[in-house]
């Protein structure tokens, strides 16, 4: 009898730590193309089967914007996801906005200071992780802007594809050389890339930095500077390469249609995301080769992908948890493992110490060239109110690559948009006088 109920005590007992797991949402996006939801899926349930007091739903949430757009609402419903993989430009305003809770007391608790846990991570990624001395985001899938190339239409137009241009000017000279025409019809361009939201910012900001400039202040999120020499040079180049050398195609075109183009020879380079080689790797049927993102002024680029964040609103329980889930995610190997899935490179630094980590760069020199570009990596735009900040500029990229406006009027328009946006933040901060 005592064994009978001994083990009915167990069951008991195991019942009741069954119902003790906590459970914990994740929500995630997939800004580039390729297969890492399902990669995600399988992640999730790996983590599952190995914490058995926390139960992990990953949610897909579509691209950055919507996954921004999806854990604001959560969290004014007051449900907020457990984490949240959000675009690492967006970690600023969450802080600003609070919605957003610091790291701090959970490193500390790992007996770590801020600055030593950052120190894991690559420096260039700092930027985007951290506001005011505190950490909100760790760094989890990241890039930047890269060159791809074919190697048969640099040998085509009689270009060596062991080196690709390095300066405007180089560029411009091989984009005319490998630009193909059939009387009025261009069958092949030399360069496509994304005119879409978000990714047009980014690439637009990206230019800026390699003219010289600054896009936004790093410092502050009441600052844009849509109208100095330096960004009005990179639109400028913009048009010129549509309009006036006719190397690039008129309109906004989207990722999937550049990849598309560049498969198919239609066009011999595209500007895009380290986070794409996977897929551009499983995909392309010619050799390729990727290059740093030429430059004007000085080598530069702009940190891309996404920091794990928690928002405001979970509980002790869930944020301890969550805070399980994300040290696992960015863990040397599930980092690394990501990475070679991906072509994200492993924000994490100790990824790459890993043997298979030093197997996949020698077998894959590709997935090299974005840590080299770190070095010159600077951090992505965050203001006050980013999406709609961003969209000003985009929207006047956009009317000027397709035509319908000159960099001049268009730059000026969208700075005009943008000081209106950020001007409630300025006021709480910049313009407001001691009292």
């Amino acid at each position: 009898m005592r064994r009978i109920l001994g083990g009915f005590a167990a069951l008991l007992m195991m019942g009741s730590a069954a119902q003790a797991a906590t459970d914990l949402d994740l929500y995630f996006p997939v800004p580039v193309q390729g297969k890492l939801a399902n990669e995600m899926q399988r992640l999730i349930e790996q983590f599952d089967k190995t914490h058995p007091d926390i139960n992990v739903t990953a949610v897909y949430t579509g691209s950055y914007d919507d996954t921004n757009l999806k854990t604001r609402a959560a969290i004014k419903a007051g449900h907020p996801p457990g984490a949240v993989i959000m675009s690492a430009n967006f970690v600023r305003e969450y802080a600003i906005n609070d919605d957003a809770v610091p790291y701090d007391d959970l490193i500390a608790a790992d007996r770590q200071s801020n600055a030593d846990f950052m120190a894991q991570f690559w420096p260039a990624l700092k930027l985007n992780a951290t506001e005011g001395g505190h950490v909100y985001g760790v760094p989890f899938q990241n890039s930047t802007p890269l060159m791809y190339y074919s190697v048969d239409a640099f040998k085509d137009a009689g270009l060596d594809p062991d080196h690709p241009p390095a300066t405007w000017q180089e560029w411009t000279d091989a984009l005319r050389k490998l630009t193909k025409r059939d009387g009025d019809k261009t069958v092949r361009y030399g360069l496509m890339m994304p005119g879409t939201y978000d990714y047009l910012g980014w690439l637009t900001s990206a230019l800026t930095m390699s003219n010289g400039g600054q896009y936004y202040n790093p410092d502050w999120g009441g600052e844009v500077y849509y109208t100095a020499p330096s960004t009005l040079g990179a639109v400028r180049f913009l048009d010129a390469l549509v309009h006036q050398w006719k190397v690039m195609p008129e309109g906004v075109t989207d990722a999937n249609a550049v990849t598309t183009a560049f498969f198919q020879g239609r066009t011999a380079m595209m500007l895009l995301s380290t986070g794409s080689l996977g897929f551009v790797r499983d995909n392309m049927k010619t050799p390729y080769k990727v290059a740093f993102l030429p430059h004007s002024i000085v080598n530069a680029a702009p940190i891309g992908g996404a920091s794990l964040i928690v928002p405001k609103g979970n509980s002790p329980e869930r944020r301890a948890a969550a805070w399980v889930l994300i040290k696992w995610l960015t863990s040397p190997e599930i980092a690394g493992g990501w990475s070679r899935f991906t072509g994200y490179f492993a924000p994490r630094i100790a990824a790459y110490d890993l043997p298979e980590m030093k197997t996949y760069i020698a077998e894959h020199p590709d997935a090299k060239v974005a840590l080299d570009q770190l070095a010159y990596a600077r951090g992505w735009f965050a203001t006050y109110n980013t999406v709609g900040v961003r969209k000003a500029m985009e929207d006047a990229v956009q009317a000027v690559i397709s035509g319908k406006a000159k960099p001049e009027a268009a730059l000026a328009e969208a700075q005009r948009q943008a000081d209106a946006l950020m001007q409630p933040y300025v006021e709480q901060t910049a313009l407001k006088l001691p009292q």
